[in-house]
């Protein structure tokens, strides 16, 4: 299938990108990586009158390290995220979900910001975001806003951006001395969508899961350190994400995913804790 008509708009400013979105509201979508958002133009599944290009906006392309937290701009690719030489000491559960989202050749493309303003259920991306408590910069041209990724995501495929916004940049906070961190995820191959993925960050006093690929959302809860408590803790959590029956899995299947996948990312993290 081909697109709908649509304008396209090459912004060489932010201040141009916003411009446009403030004029054009839901009719606009901003266009980066494309790996989603071309999909869905082709099914025909989004009808947007304008596309506003910012790959080529010299400010959202940075990504640094301030304040304890990695900002990563709108425009910089996955690979690039991917291919920073200290990413695993500084932010290891980051670096280790970025080598199961897609395929070599969409995270050449695709970006980080892009994942996240997708918002799909099973991403790794989001969940990342979300099991490290981290935020979302939002911008109009009107003003900025922080969001935290827990409240940011509002249902499957969507959030709490507004029509004339953009997603300016996102922070994942940097690793903490004490913390361990892990990330798995089952799949029917390597780059499909995780029909169940889990993320865990795990210090001297407690632990951290975050489930992506069952509710509609990433969801991360506090649960107990290994020991006797956790399996209850884990079913309770399973039960709590009111998984349901697809053509990927059964809602039994992902339950008991959770309950395996999630005790062994928190006794990996765990072991982690330097």
């Amino acid at each position: 299938m081909k697109p709908p008509p649509f304008d396209y708009l090459r912004a060489d400013t932010l201040d141009e990108a916003l411009d446009a979105l403030a004029a054009a509201g839901p009719d606009a979508r901003v266009l980066a990586g494309g790996q989603s958002l071309l999909p869905m133009l082709n099914m025909r599944l989004v009808r947007p009158t304008i596309l506003v290009d910012v790959m080529r906006i010299g400010a959202l392309r940075t990504v640094e390290a301030r304040g304890g937290a990695l900002e990563v701009g709108a425009a910089v690719r996955q690979v690039e995220l991917e291919r920073r030489a200290d990413l695993d000491q500084t932010q290891p559960l980051l670096a280790a979900a970025l080598r199961w989202v897609g395929h070599a050749q969409t995270r050449n493309r695709g970006t980080v910001c892009g994942s996240i303003a997708h918002a799909d259920p099973s991403a790794e991306l989001p969940l990342a975001l979300v099991a490290l408590g981290g935020e979302i910069r939002l911008r109009s041209r009107r003003k900025r806003r922080v969001v935290a990724a827990e409240t940011f995501f509002a249902g499957s495929m969507a959030t709490e951006r507004r029509d004339d916004e953009m997603i300016e940049s996102v922070t994942f906070p940097l690793r903490k001395p004490g913390t361990g961190y892990a990330f798995r995820e089952i799949g029917r191959r390597h780059g499909d969508f995780a029909i169940v993925a889990c993320a865990a960050l795990v210090d001297a006093t407690s632990a951290r899961l975050a489930i992506g690929g069952v509710a509609d959302r990433p969801v991360a809860r506090a649960l107990p350190l290994p020991g006797p408590d956790l399996d209850e803790a884990l079913d309770g959590f399973a039960w709590s994400l009111e998984a349901r029956d697809d053509i990927h899995a059964t809602a039994r299947y992902r339950r008991d995913l959770v309950r395996r996948l999630g005790r062994q990312v928190i006794e990996e993290a765990a072991r982690c804790r330097g």
